[in-house]
C-alpha cells in the first residue's frame, strides 16, 4: 500500500495537472501592451483600455472586449472567433486577417478601421457599417478563404 501511495504523489509531483484559467485584464489600462502571439482563449478585457496595443497573432476565441478601447489597436491575424465586442470603440484598428467569425459586436464602434482580409461571417453589423466597409473591403482570409466582400455580403447591400 505505501508503494503505491508514494508511486501516486511521485506521479503528481512530478507532472502537476495544469489548470488554465481564463485571464481577467477587466478595467485596466493597458495602454501600448504587447500580447502579440498570445494564447487569450477567453479573457476578459472588460471596460479595458488596449490603446496602441498589439494583439496581432493572437487566439482570442471566445474574449470579451466589451467596452474596450481599442484605438491604433494592432489585432491582425488574429482568431477573434465568438469574441464579444459589443459597445467596444475601434478607432484605426487593424484587422487585417482576422477572423471574427460568429462574434458579436452589437453597438460596436468602427471609425477608420483596416479590414483587408478579415472574416465577418455571422457577424450582425448595422447597414450603415457595412456599407462603409464594402467600401473598401478586399482579400482573402488566410486562415477561412473566405473573401471580405462575401463575409459582408457586399453583393447583396
Amino acid at each position: 500500500m505505501r508503494f503505491i501511495i508514494l508511486t501516486f504523489l511521485i506521479i503528481v509531483l512530478t507532472f502537476p495537472y495544469r489548470v488554465s484559467a481564463a485571464l481577467d485584464y477587466g478595467k485596466q489600462s493597458l495602454l501600448g501592451a504587447d500580447f502579440s502571439g498570445s494564447d487569450l482563449k477567453g479573457a476578459t478585457f472588460y471596460l479595458t483600455d488596449l490603446q496602441d496595443a498589439n494583439l496581432s497573432d493572437c487566439d482570442l476565441q471566445n474574449a470579451t472586449l466589451y467596452g474596450a478601447k481599442l484605438k491604433d489597436t494592432n489585432l491582425s491575424n488574429s482568431n477573434l472567433r465568438e469574441v464579444t465586442l459589443d459597445s467596444a470603440v475601434l478607432d484605426g484598428t487593424d484587422l487585417s486577417n482576422t477572423n471574427l467569425e460568429d462574434s458579436f459586436a452589437y453597438s460596436t464602434q468602427f471609425e477608420n478601421v483596416k479590414i483587408q482580409g478579415a472574416d465577418f461571417t455571422n457577424v450582425y453589423l448595422s447597414k450603415e457599417i457595412v456599407r462603409t466597409f464594402c467600401k473598401e473591403a478586399s482579400g482573402i482570409n488566410p486562415f477561412t478563404n473566405r473573401e471580405t466582400r462575401e463575409t459582408l455580403g457586399c453583393d447583396y447591400m
